[in-house]
């Protein structure tokens, strides 16, 4: 390993390749999507029953669970309603 990359972070490196943006959104999706399965797991609520809840299709609550998709603040909002749980987001 060279002198250079001793000590440098992980930010640091997806920053000069240029996808520490992209690797962060990933992974506030990324736990996000685990939070509100965690939640749906502690409240034992199916993503069938969970459909019914949000009324939407099984498909929906899916795409919600996937963390390669892209959902709507107003869809998080509602999920987190339903689990017991609020969205609180904050620019740091």
């Amino acid at each position: 390993m060279s002198e250079e990359n001793l000590g440098s972070s992980i930010d640091e490196f997806l920053e000069e390749e240029g996808t520490l943006e992209e690797a962060q959104s990933q992974a506030v999706k990324e736990v996000v999507a685990w939070q509100l399965a965690e939640a749906m797991k502690t409240r034992k609520i199916s993503k069938k029953k969970m459909a019914a809840l949000l009324k939407t299709s099984r498909s929906q609550v899916d795409r919600l669970l996937d963390p390669r998709n892209d959902i709507t603040l107003g869809s998080l909002q509602r999920a987190a309603a339903v689990v017991g749980r609020r969205v609180n987001i904050e620019l740091v």
